[in-house]
């Protein structure tokens, strides 16, 4: 939903897709739209209601025959059952992503993102098996001020923000659960692994679709 955010995935797409000419590349449909309410508080308090109009981009992008939607959203991914009864369509599942991505790890790992997406379990219920480390109330208030600088366009001030959190946390490895930590993860010093799960949803939409 974020517009940058929205940017840099499909950034990714291209930079990720074994193409030489431009003929090579994916045909992609973008449907942007920054005025869906705010998915945070509809996990969190039930205070708005986003799926309206997650349904109608989805419906759009179906009327532009797309096969398979991935939505740039961690937060949004709690309404990938629904949408994908609702249209129709394929959706490609970044959190199930993920935890394929560290199926054969072991050790602790990190995990930040937004209060509605940790609140929602999807991380935690598709990686029961693994060790996470979750954000303590004042690292949270970190993740919440990195996120909101990104949003505003200043990804430098997120990135202090975000150090101090992935300082807190103090992983070895930590995934970056909101498609704006990656952007604010430019300008940290953090020595940790990071893993930005918007990777491999491109590399999910490249696979099925190139």
């Amino acid at each position: 939903m974020g517009p940058a955010a929205t940017a840099e995935f499909y950034a990714k797409v291209i930079a990720r897709t074994p193409a030489v000419r431009d003929q090579d590349h994916v045909r992609v449909v973008i449907w942007a739209d920054p005025t869906v309410p705010d998915r945070v508080a509809a996990l969190l308090d039930g205070s708005t209601d986003p799926y309206p109009a997650l349904l109608e981009g989805a419906l759009k992008l179906r009327d532009l025959d797309a096969t398979v939607i991935a939505i740039p959203c961690h937060t949004a991914q709690y309404f990938i059952p629904k949408l994908a009864a609702d249209t129709g369509m394929r959706f490609l599942d970044m959190v199930a992503e993920t935890a394929a991505a560290l199926s054969a790890r072991t050790g602790p790992v990190g995990l930040l993102g937004t209060r509605g997406t940790l609140a929602s379990g999807l991380y935690q219920n598709m990686l029961a098996g693994t060790e996470l480390i979750l954000p303590s109330e004042p690292t949270q208030t970190e993740v919440d001020q990195a996120i909101a600088a990104v949003k505003r366009g200043d990804a430098r001030q997120g990135g202090a923000h975000l150090d101090r959190a992935l300082a807190a946390l103090d992983a070895p490895l930590t995934i970056l659960a909101c498609t704006e930590l990656p952007l604010a993860a430019r300008y940290t010093t953090s020595e940790g692994e990071l893993l930005d799960p918007t990777d491999l949803l491109a590399d999910a939409l490249i696979q099925c679709c190139w």
